[in-house]
Protein backbone atom coordinates (compact mmCIF):
# COMPACT_ATOMS: atom_id res chain seq x y z
CA UNK A 1 0.00 0.00 0.00
CA UNK A 2 2.59 2.16 0.72
CA UNK A 3 4.22 2.08 -2.60
CA UNK A 4 1.33 2.62 -3.91
CA UNK A 5 0.80 5.48 -2.33
CA UNK A 6 4.21 7.30 -3.35
CA UNK A 7 3.50 6.09 -6.46
CA UNK A 8 0.59 7.94 -7.20
CA UNK A 9 2.00 11.33 -5.24
CA UNK A 10 5.18 10.91 -7.00
CA UNK A 11 2.59 11.45 -10.67
CA UNK A 12 0.32 13.76 -9.07
CA UNK A 13 3.36 16.03 -8.08
CA UNK A 14 5.56 15.61 -11.34
CA UNK A 15 1.75 17.16 -13.26
CA UNK A 16 1.71 19.61 -10.59
CA UNK A 17 4.79 20.57 -11.68
CA UNK A 18 3.47 20.41 -15.15
CA UNK A 19 0.50 22.51 -14.43
CA UNK A 20 3.07 25.17 -13.02
CA UNK A 21 4.85 25.53 -15.79
CA UNK A 22 1.41 26.28 -18.25
CA UNK A 23 0.72 28.45 -15.63
CA UNK A 24 3.87 30.46 -16.33
CA UNK A 25 3.13 30.34 -19.63
CA UNK A 26 -0.90 31.59 -19.54
CA UNK A 27 0.58 34.11 -17.17
CA UNK A 28 -2.35 33.05 -15.04
CA UNK A 29 -2.37 30.70 -11.39
CA UNK A 30 -6.09 30.17 -11.37
CA UNK A 31 -5.80 27.69 -14.07
CA UNK A 32 -3.96 25.50 -10.79
CA UNK A 33 -8.92 25.14 -9.95
CA UNK A 34 -8.78 23.05 -13.44
CA UNK A 35 -5.85 20.91 -12.50
CA UNK A 36 -7.63 20.38 -9.25
CA UNK A 37 -10.43 18.17 -10.73
CA UNK A 38 -8.08 16.29 -13.12
CA UNK A 39 -5.63 15.79 -10.29
CA UNK A 40 -7.92 13.51 -8.28
CA UNK A 41 -8.53 11.49 -11.85
CA UNK A 42 -5.08 11.20 -12.32
CA UNK A 43 -4.65 9.64 -9.13
CA UNK A 44 -7.47 6.87 -9.14
CA UNK A 45 -5.66 6.39 -12.33
CA UNK A 46 -2.54 5.61 -11.14
CA UNK A 47 -3.68 3.59 -8.10
CA UNK A 48 -5.93 1.58 -9.80
CA UNK A 49 -2.54 0.26 -12.12
CA UNK A 50 -0.64 0.03 -9.27
CA UNK A 51 -2.81 -1.69 -7.71
CA UNK A 52 -3.36 -4.00 -10.47
CA UNK A 53 -6.88 -5.77 -8.80
CA UNK A 54 -9.50 -3.78 -11.06
CA UNK A 55 -12.07 -5.32 -8.72
CA UNK A 56 -15.46 -4.02 -8.92
CA UNK A 57 -14.97 -1.65 -6.16
CA UNK A 58 -11.62 -0.69 -7.00
CA UNK A 59 -13.30 0.36 -10.67
CA UNK A 60 -16.58 2.22 -8.85
CA UNK A 61 -14.29 4.66 -6.69
CA UNK A 62 -12.40 4.75 -9.94
CA UNK A 63 -15.66 5.84 -12.30
CA UNK A 64 -16.63 8.06 -9.44
CA UNK A 65 -13.40 10.09 -9.37
CA UNK A 66 -13.38 10.02 -13.06
CA UNK A 67 -17.05 11.20 -13.49
CA UNK A 68 -16.74 13.97 -10.30
CA UNK A 69 -13.29 15.30 -11.70
CA UNK A 70 -14.52 16.40 -15.51
CA UNK A 71 -17.17 17.94 -14.95
CA UNK A 72 -15.83 20.09 -12.42
CA UNK A 73 -12.79 20.80 -14.48
CA UNK A 74 -15.22 21.25 -17.38
CA UNK A 75 -17.51 23.91 -15.45
CA UNK A 76 -14.51 25.97 -14.07
CA UNK A 77 -12.88 25.83 -17.41
CA UNK A 78 -16.27 27.14 -18.94
CA UNK A 79 -16.46 29.79 -15.65
CA UNK A 80 -13.33 31.54 -16.47
CA UNK A 81 -13.19 31.22 -20.07
CA UNK A 82 -12.84 35.11 -21.67
CA UNK A 83 -12.35 36.38 -18.24
CA UNK A 84 -9.49 38.03 -16.18
CA UNK A 85 -7.31 35.56 -13.71
CA UNK A 86 -9.38 34.87 -10.64
CA UNK A 87 -9.36 37.82 -8.07
CA UNK A 88 -7.50 35.54 -5.22
CA UNK A 89 -4.79 34.95 -7.64
CA UNK A 90 -4.19 38.66 -8.60
CA UNK A 91 -3.98 39.72 -5.32
CA UNK A 92 -1.17 36.85 -4.27
CA UNK A 93 0.26 38.15 -7.33
CA UNK A 94 0.47 41.44 -5.99
CA UNK A 95 0.92 40.62 -2.66
CA UNK A 96 4.45 37.75 -3.39
CA UNK A 97 6.06 40.59 -5.22
CA UNK A 98 9.83 39.21 -6.33
CA UNK A 99 8.80 35.79 -4.92
CA UNK A 100 5.92 35.15 -6.60
CA UNK A 101 7.41 32.74 -9.11
CA UNK A 102 8.73 30.36 -6.45
CA UNK A 103 5.80 30.76 -3.89
CA UNK A 104 3.30 29.79 -6.78
CA UNK A 105 4.80 26.92 -7.37
CA UNK A 106 5.32 25.59 -3.69
CA UNK A 107 2.44 26.98 -1.84
CA UNK A 108 -0.65 26.89 -5.07
CA UNK A 109 0.92 24.02 -7.14
CA UNK A 110 2.96 21.58 -4.94
CA UNK A 111 0.69 22.24 -1.82
CA UNK A 112 -2.42 21.54 -3.53
CA UNK A 113 -0.78 18.04 -4.75
CA UNK A 114 0.03 17.15 -1.48
CA UNK A 115 -3.97 18.06 -0.34
CA UNK A 116 -5.44 16.18 -3.10
CA UNK A 117 -3.48 13.07 -2.10
CA UNK A 118 -4.24 13.13 0.77
CA UNK A 119 -7.97 14.08 0.01
CA UNK A 120 -7.56 10.88 -2.26
CA UNK A 121 -6.41 8.65 0.32
CA UNK A 122 -9.66 7.08 0.43
CA UNK A 123 -9.87 5.77 -3.61
CA UNK A 124 -5.79 4.97 -3.59
CA UNK A 125 -7.06 2.48 -0.12
CA UNK A 126 -9.39 1.12 -2.42
CA UNK A 127 -7.72 0.74 -5.44
CA UNK A 128 -4.29 -1.26 -3.37
CA UNK A 129 -6.35 -3.40 -1.41
CA UNK A 130 -7.16 -7.15 -2.09
CA UNK A 131 -10.53 -7.75 -3.59
CA UNK A 132 -13.52 -8.44 -1.83
CA UNK A 133 -17.41 -8.90 -2.49
CA UNK A 134 -19.21 -5.67 -2.49
CA UNK A 135 -22.20 -4.68 0.45
CA UNK A 136 -24.67 -2.63 2.09
CA UNK A 137 -21.77 -0.05 2.70
CA UNK A 138 -21.20 0.22 -0.99
CA UNK A 139 -24.69 1.16 -1.63
CA UNK A 140 -25.13 3.22 1.42
CA UNK A 141 -21.55 5.08 0.13
CA UNK A 142 -22.81 5.44 -3.71
CA UNK A 143 -25.86 7.16 -2.62
CA UNK A 144 -23.87 9.43 -0.04
CA UNK A 145 -21.69 10.33 -3.61
CA UNK A 146 -24.54 10.54 -5.71
CA UNK A 147 -26.24 13.08 -2.98
CA UNK A 148 -22.99 15.84 -2.92
CA UNK A 149 -22.37 15.07 -6.58
CA UNK A 150 -25.89 16.51 -7.83
CA UNK A 151 -25.72 19.07 -4.67
CA UNK A 152 -22.18 20.51 -6.24
CA UNK A 153 -23.60 19.96 -10.06
CA UNK A 154 -26.73 21.56 -9.61
CA UNK A 155 -25.57 24.20 -7.60
CA UNK A 156 -22.83 25.59 -10.14
CA UNK A 157 -24.98 25.15 -12.72
CA UNK A 158 -27.82 27.36 -11.46
CA UNK A 159 -25.15 29.96 -10.58
CA UNK A 160 -23.47 29.87 -13.97
CA UNK A 161 -27.12 30.99 -15.13
CA UNK A 162 -27.40 33.21 -12.78
CA UNK A 163 -24.04 35.16 -13.27
CA UNK A 164 -24.87 34.88 -17.18
CA UNK A 165 -27.94 36.92 -17.30
CA UNK A 166 -27.31 40.83 -17.24
CA UNK A 167 -29.87 41.41 -14.99
CA UNK A 168 -28.30 40.00 -12.07
CA UNK A 169 -24.98 42.15 -12.52
CA UNK A 170 -24.16 42.99 -9.28
CA UNK A 171 -26.42 40.96 -7.44
CA UNK A 172 -26.24 37.77 -4.83
CA UNK A 173 -27.58 34.37 -5.91
CA UNK A 174 -30.34 33.38 -3.13
CA UNK A 175 -32.33 31.46 -5.36
CA UNK A 176 -32.43 27.58 -6.21
CA UNK A 177 -30.46 25.46 -3.84
CA UNK A 178 -28.93 28.64 -2.51
CA UNK A 179 -32.26 29.38 -0.75
CA UNK A 180 -31.16 26.93 1.33
CA UNK A 181 -27.55 27.20 2.06
CA UNK A 182 -24.69 29.66 0.94
CA UNK A 183 -22.44 26.95 -0.94
CA UNK A 184 -24.32 24.18 -1.91
CA UNK A 185 -21.48 23.51 -4.20
CA UNK A 186 -19.07 22.55 -1.32
CA UNK A 187 -21.51 21.17 0.84
CA UNK A 188 -21.65 18.58 -2.52
CA UNK A 189 -17.79 18.57 -2.75
CA UNK A 190 -17.62 17.15 0.87
CA UNK A 191 -21.10 15.38 0.68
CA UNK A 192 -19.68 12.88 -2.25
CA UNK A 193 -16.06 12.15 -0.41
CA UNK A 194 -17.47 11.23 2.58
CA UNK A 195 -19.45 9.03 0.33
CA UNK A 196 -16.41 7.62 -1.16
CA UNK A 197 -14.57 6.88 2.19
CA UNK A 198 -18.30 5.18 3.43
CA UNK A 199 -17.01 2.67 0.70
CA UNK A 200 -13.57 2.32 1.35
CA UNK A 201 -14.75 1.58 4.98
CA UNK A 202 -16.33 -1.46 3.32
CA UNK A 203 -12.60 -2.44 3.23
CA UNK A 204 -10.64 -3.92 6.59
CA UNK A 205 -8.86 -1.54 7.57
CA UNK A 206 -10.65 1.20 5.70
CA UNK A 207 -11.38 3.60 8.56
CA UNK A 208 -8.04 5.46 9.00
CA UNK A 209 -8.91 6.93 5.14
CA UNK A 210 -11.17 9.17 7.00
CA UNK A 211 -8.14 11.56 7.00
CA UNK A 212 -9.59 12.28 3.15
CA UNK A 213 -12.93 13.49 3.83
CA UNK A 214 -11.70 15.11 7.18
CA UNK A 215 -9.43 16.83 5.12
CA UNK A 216 -11.45 18.41 2.73
CA UNK A 217 -14.42 19.10 5.54
CA UNK A 218 -11.46 21.54 6.88
CA UNK A 219 -10.13 23.02 3.71
CA UNK A 220 -13.68 24.28 2.76
CA UNK A 221 -15.46 24.97 6.42
CA UNK A 222 -11.94 26.43 7.97
CA UNK A 223 -9.33 27.10 5.56
CA UNK A 224 -9.70 27.73 1.29
CA UNK A 225 -13.15 27.72 0.85
CA UNK A 226 -16.03 29.16 2.50
CA UNK A 227 -14.29 31.96 4.85
CA UNK A 228 -12.02 32.97 1.85
CA UNK A 229 -14.80 33.07 -0.49
CA UNK A 230 -16.95 35.01 1.91
CA UNK A 231 -14.05 37.82 2.78
CA UNK A 232 -14.74 39.38 -0.78
CA UNK A 233 -18.84 40.44 0.41
CA UNK A 234 -17.94 41.09 4.05
CA UNK A 235 -19.91 44.27 4.84
CA UNK A 236 -22.40 44.36 2.06
CA UNK A 237 -26.31 44.99 3.32
CA UNK A 238 -27.49 42.20 0.63
CA UNK A 239 -24.86 39.65 2.09
CA UNK A 240 -25.64 40.12 5.60
CA UNK A 241 -28.86 39.74 5.52
CA UNK A 242 -28.45 36.77 2.92
CA UNK A 243 -25.57 35.40 5.58
CA UNK A 244 -28.48 36.04 8.78
CA UNK A 245 -31.33 34.15 7.35
CA UNK A 246 -29.01 30.89 5.17
CA UNK A 247 -27.57 28.04 6.71
CA UNK A 248 -23.50 28.60 5.47
CA UNK A 249 -23.13 25.03 4.72
CA UNK A 250 -25.69 22.10 5.71
CA UNK A 251 -29.26 22.58 3.40
CA UNK A 252 -31.37 24.30 5.77
CA UNK A 253 -34.99 26.03 5.67
CA UNK A 254 -34.47 30.06 5.35
CA UNK A 255 -34.60 31.77 9.15
CA UNK A 256 -37.19 34.31 9.36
Amino acid sequence: MTAILLTTAGFVLASMTGWFVASRLKGRNDIADVAWGLGFILAAAVSLVAGGHYAPRGLLVSLLVLVWGVRLALHIHTRNRGKGEDPRYRQWREEWGRWFVLRSFLQVFMLQGVLLVLVAVPVIFVNGAPPTPLGWLDSLGFFIWLTGFLFEAVGDRQLLHFIRNPENKGQLMTGGLWRYTRHPNYFGEVTLWWGIWLIALAVPGGWWTVIGPLAITVLILKVSGIPMLEKHYEGRPDFEEYKRRTSAFFPLPPRG
